[in-house]
Order: structure tokens, then C-alpha cells, then sequence
């Protein structure tokens, strides 16, 4: 793999370093690393064995037919008539994915560099599953920059835009949560500009904007045509 971290480094601007030259007192917080067939994110802690890397495979509790059906929470509220959705802050493309294995074209939004490349690793890794090249279907497209802008240079208006913005934390998450959503949080920050990123969803969509959230935060939006609870989270829906 390494041609292929050589490049990955020259697109980031980052050193290439062997994993046994690295030092306690290096200044670098984070890692990349090609590991067990996968691109991972590292720190400090999981530099031996570990890491992070984007899951394409369904959910704990997700059927694996395709398509799956569309009964949670999160697909009523992406409506069972959308088409195309718009994730426009992916993370670490949980939604994007399980919206993908339901069926629904989707495109990905990341402004992170950093995980731009774990989910183009990820997506890479998907059209290799046998069950996306036996229905010959396309994996998830990536756009890379600031949803805002892009959002306004849409060529074409997409159903649904969806938006799972950070907001800060009130309560105590499991472990492995915690893990990977604090290091988003450490990669991306807070969204301090979630109120445009709506704002700009609003105007790009055809039909509607889905905005993720925890059960603690003011609805994005204002009053939403229809808010979808579950236990700690809601989605609230916006229809033109």
C-alpha cells in the first residue's frame, strides 16, 4: 500500500512516516494508516492495533436484502416517494450508507479533508461488495468543500437534503460512540454555521430538508412540518 499512502499523503499535505520511527513527542495528534484492508484513522492510543475506519456494512439490527426496507425512523423521514437525497454533512456516512441499502440515490457532502479520504475509502470498498456488483448499482457520489457553496451550485434540485449538524454535547455517550464522535468533534469542531447550512439546504432542495438532531436542541429550522422522535435523538422534516 505504499504507492497508495504516498499519494494519500501528497493529497493532504501531510508527512509519510513509518509506524516505527513515530515518537511520543511528535507533534501529531492523528494518523492515517492502511490497515487490514481498509484506510483507518489513528491516535495516539491506537497507533499499535485499532483505529477507525467508515463501515459500509448495515447496522446492528439492519436487514441485509436489498433494498432494505424503509421502516426506522430515519426513512419516514426522508419520505418512502424520495428519490434523491443530498447528505450534506456525512461524517462517517453511517445515514448516507444505511440510505444507500435502502435504495435511495444519495450524494455525499464532507468539508473535511481528512474524512473525505476515510469515505472515499469507504465507498471504494463498497463497490467491491459482491451484492453491489451483482445489481450493477453505483455507491454513493463524494463532493469534498463547504456544503454551503456547493449546496448553491447544484445543477439539479435534489428531494431531500439531509442534515446531521454537531451540536454540543449534554450527556454521557457509550464508549464507542464517544470515541469516534469525539474525534469528529476534535476534526470538524462544533457547526457554529448550522443555522446557514439550513438556510442554504432550504433553497437547494426540491421537496424537503431532514435535519437530525438530539432530543435536547431547538429545532434548526423553526417549526417543522413533522418531527419523527426517538429515544435520544428526533429528525425534523421541512416541506416546500
Amino acid at each position: 500500500m505504499l504507492p497508495a499512502s504516498r499519494a494519500l499523503a501528497e493529497r493532504l499535505g501531510w508527512s509519510l512516516l513509518a509506524l516505527q520511527s513515530l515518537r511520543s513527542e511528535m507533534p501529531q495528534e492523528f494518523f492515517l494508516c492502511f490497515r487490514e484492508g481498509c484506510l483507518k484513522l489513528l491516535d495516539r492510543q491506537t497507533l499499535k492495533k485499532g483505529g477507525l475506519a467508515v463501515d459500509v456494512d448495515p447496522r446492528p439490527g439492519e436487514q441485509h436484502s436489498y433494498p432494505a426496507p424503509k421502516k426506522d425512523l430515519l426513512a419516514q423521514a426522508i419520505g418512502k416517494k424520495t428519490k434523491t437525497v443530498i447528505d450534506a454533512t456525512t461524517g462517517w456516512a453511517q445515514d448516507s450508507l444505511a440510505l444507500f441499502r435502502m435504495g435511495y440515490d444519495v450524494q455525499c457532502i464532507e468539508r473535511s479533508p481528512v474524512m473525505a479520504e476515510l469515505i472515499r475509502d469507504g465507498l471504494q470498498r463498497l463497490a467491491q461488495k459482491d451484492w453491489v456488483q451483482s445489481r450493477q448499482l453505483q455507491p454513493p457520489a463524494l463532493m469534498v468543500g463547504n456544503a454551503i457553496e456547493l449546496l448553491a451550485s447544484l445543477p439539479d434540485a435534489p428531494d431531500c437534503i439531509y442534515l446531521d449538524p454537531m451540536f454540543p454535547p449534554k450527556r454521557k455517550q457509550t464508549a464507542a460512540t464517544r470515541k469516534s464522535m469525539a474525534i469528529l468533534r476534535e476534526i470538524l469542531g462544533d457547526d457554529l454555521d448550522r443555522a446557514d447550512l439550513f438556510q442554504a439546504a432550504w433553497q437547494a432542495t426540491g421537496k424537503r430538508v431532514v435535519v437530525k438532531s438530539p432530543d435536547y436542541a431547538e429545532p434548526l429550522g423553526g417549526k417543522p412540518s413533522e418531527s419523527y422522535q426517538g429515544k435520544l435523538l428526533r429528525y425534523d422534516v421541512y416541506l416546500k
